[in-house]
């Protein structure tokens, strides 16, 4: 990676988000929020009312302005980039959209050895070749950040992220959402060996399309595993985890000569409290935890030397501000059980939250000092 890099360029290995990743406690915790790119802001809708989602993931202008949005109005300490984690699937060639109220929609389930067979002979290396917008998109949205940074006399980094292989198969077998991903879970024992195949594909996809971010300027990248919870755990490890690990690979082959500690990568699923040691044993510098467990509880079962991520519960962002100030402080208070804490919600922000909620949120995250 060129020295030209935020991480050296913008001193955003300085930033209170990159140090916590590592493994330092900032004087103020940062925060950050899970789908804080739109969503629940009216300058969002406005942008979107236009074009479909994966439309305007593939227009540079259009993804940078809405990454900076929540920045701008909330104060949060990181940008995630905004797109989809079928965006590199939509790259390569697949048919696939983004249903208003569903999700991701593929024109084709793919469920047979045969199928998969096709479906895996299509390169990974497309991302790479037919990524320019999204190249175009980082590099705008970083010098964008730059300009925010110098006002605010804090650097403020970029997140990349890209689905895990689990929660990617589970929309590809299924040709959309599901409530138990029976056929990604049937498949893993029905065909272990297409399933392997599918899964080992899909982490050389995503995990190209999450290098392709940080070359162009993410200064740290997030794995997202939206349905391993739904897995039994000696499932997760003999099945799943192998391909998520080989997703972060293109990610750690980055070098950054004036950045010898390379990219922070952060690992989160949902509902995987169970599974979280595994989790944390492919090499990650920060655990994302979801609300059903608290981060004491976490740090526990993975140890106190990996920064954990998280993780108050969507649902009191509708609360009474005296009850959503004091779990904010338990959560953060919880936090102090892991080597370093990122302030995140437990899972992505809800598309009803009042955005006025966010900033106080962000504002009493920022007040808050350890005891």
């Amino acid at each position: 990676m060129p020295a030209s890099h935020p991480l050296a360029l913008h001193d955003t290995a300085s930033s209170r988000l990159v140090r916590a990743l590592r493994g330092e406690r900032p004087d103020v915790t940062p925060v950050w929020f899970m789908r804080q790119a739109g969503r629940s802001l009216p300058e969002y809708r406005a942008l979107r009312s236009r074009g479909t989602m994966l439309e305007a993931c593939l227009d540079p202008a259009l993804a940078s302005e809405i990454t900076l949005q929540p920045v701008r109005r909330h104060g949060v300490d990181a940008a995630v980039f905004f797109s989809d984690i079928v965006v590199p699937l939509k790259l390569i060639g697949l048919d696939v959209e983004i249903a208003a109220g569903r999700g991701p929609v593929f024109a084709e389930p793919v469920q047979t050895a045969a199928q998969i067979a096709r479906l895996v002979e299509i390169d990974p290396d497309l991302v790479l070749e037919r990524g320019d917008a999204i190249a175009e998109a980082v590099v705008r949205t970083t010098e964008m950040l730059a300009e925010v940074s110098d006002e605010r006399g804090e650097p403020i980094p970029l997140i990349g992220f890209a689905g895990a292989p689990f929660t990617l198969a589970a929309y590809v077998v299924e040709g959309g959402p599901s409530k138990d991903h029976l056929g990604a879970r049937g498949l893993i024992h029905a065909d272990p060996a297409a399933w392997h195949d599918l899964t080992q594909w899909l982490a050389a996809v995503t995990g190209r399309f999450l290098a392709l971010q940080v070359r162009a300027g993410a200064s740290a990248a997030q794995l997202f595993d939206s349905w391993a919870g739904a897995l039994a755990p000696a499932d997760y490890r003999r099945a799943v985890l192998p391909a998520s690990a080989a997703a972060l690979e293109p990610v750690r082959s980055l070098a950054l000569p004036d950045v010898p500690d390379g990219v922070p990568i952060i690992h989160f699923g949902v509902g995987t409290g169970e599974i979280l040691a595994d989790m944390a044993s492919i090499g990650i510098d920060a655990l994302g935890v979801d609300y059903r467990i608290p981060l004491d509880v976490a740090a526990a079962r993975v140890g106190a030397n990996l920064t954990l991520q998280g993780n108050l519960d969507p649902a009191l962002l509708f609360a009474p501000e005296e009850a959503r100030r004091a779990a904010v402080h338990e959560t953060l208070t919880a936090g102090l059980a892991a080597r370093a804490h990122v302030f995140n919600l437990g899972h992505g922000v809800p598309k009803d939250t009042d955005p006025a909620v966010l900033t106080d949120l962000v504002r009493t995250v920022h007040d808050w000092r350890r005891p």
